[in-house]
């Protein structure tokens, strides 16, 4: 029996993204994506949390996301869930982090200023850091 690994988020940039190119070319951008949840405590007051995701995009649509996406913007992401590790030289211990790999992303709402652009579409492999 096969298994799904998939994530579907739709919430705010929190920063610009960021676009690297590996040394083999490829680009990689990596986004910071705020979602929110807004509820009511047992006091009957309104609460809301906000829960930050990573999420890698790379080859042409992470250029696309690096040109045309900015903080605040709302974005639609669709990818998969992939934890990573690495070795911290500084303290020498083993360091871990979650992401979302990208294979949809549609940037919503419209630009500051009223103007629009399109959704773009694609997918691929993996990066570093934390938030």
């Amino acid at each position: 029996m096969s298994s799904v690994n998939k994530v579907i988020l739709i919430g705010n940039l929190g920063a610009k993204p960021e676009l690297k190119h590996l040394p083999s070319g490829q680009a990689v951008t990596e986004m910071r994506l705020a979602t929110n949840e807004v509820f009511t405590d047992k006091n009957k007051e309104k609460q809301e949390k906000v829960e930050w995701h990573r999420v890698v995009v790379w080859g042409k649509q992470a250029e696309s996301c690096a040109q045309y996406l900015d903080k605040g913007r709302q974005v639609y992401v669709e990818g998969r869930l992939q934890t990573r590790s690495w070795d911290d030289k500084k303290t020498n211990e083993k360091k871990y982090t979650t992401e979302i790999v990208a294979s949809t992303v549609q940037f919503l709402g419209g630009k500051p200023g009223g103007k629009s652009d399109e959704g773009y579409t694609g997918a691929p492999p993996p990066s570093d850091d934390d938030i």
